[in-house]
């Protein structure tokens, strides 16, 4: 059997989706731009980098959401889809996860950022199964905070092992194969039995050449 997994940001996507999103509640009028630009711009900074509290990253994107239902939110998810990010997903993208499903793999997206929103875009790619940062909600309302383990770094590992369990394998009854374009994932690309680095970082390209991983890029 074979296990393929996706990272999203970067990888599949010509961008990375918090950071969109963001912007994009900023042009909405939702979100003040003098507040919240600079400290977007910090926070996609730091994670590039990989130097960015696991926690801080996940709650203050996740946070944009707290107060409103998800039907209140539903209207500008998709517009965010349309408008923001199917425009940045690249034809090679496409090709690439349609590949592996036409295999007949297990394709998994797995993202740091947060289920609400990234299950339209995985979608859209046709991908059914989505290991995402989850977000709380209380009663109907997002409260802007995060809940479970984190889908970052580390958690990216603990939460695929989890997610296995949950439908009756382990990580080793697969040969596994995971595309990243971070140094976040850096765990889960050794944890795999095929690691393959997409346009990576600087960081992730040095440990690539170092562990003589594929390295591809895709037209984006």
């Amino acid at each position: 059997m074979k296990l393929t997994l996706f990272d999203l940001d970067h990888t599949l996507l010509n961008g990375d989706s918090d950071v969109l999103w963001c912007d994009f509640l900023i042009e909405q009028g939702l979100l003040e731009r003098e507040s919240f630009a600079a400290r977007n711009a910090d926070m996609d900074a730091r994670y590039r980098a990989g130097t960015v509290g696991v926690e801080e990253f996940a709650n203050f994107y996740v946070g944009t959401l707290a107060g409103r239902t998800r039907a209140q939110w539903e209207p500008l998810r998709q517009q965010f889809l349309a408008n923001v990010i199917v425009p940045r997903i690249g034809k090679d993208a496409i090709h690439l996860v349609k590949h592996h499903l036409d295999t007949d793999d297990l394709v998994v997206m797995t993202t740091a950022t947060n289920r609400f929103i990234t299950e339209l875009t995985a979608g859209y790619l046709e991908i059914e199964h989505l290991i995402a940062t989850e977000v709380q909600v209380n009663g109907a309302h997002f409260t802007g905070r995060t809940e479970g383990t984190l889908n970052m770094r580390e958690g990216k590992v603990l939460r695929l092992h989890t997610w296995l369990a949950d439908i009756g394998y382990t990580l080793g009854d697969f040969d596994s194969h995971a595309y990243s374009d971070s140094i976040n994932d850096l765990p889960l690309l050794q944890a795999v039995g095929r690691a393959v680095a997409v346009d990576p970082d600087a960081r992730l390209r040095a440990e690539a050449d170092a562990r003589g991983w594929q390295v591809i890029q895709l037209q984006r």
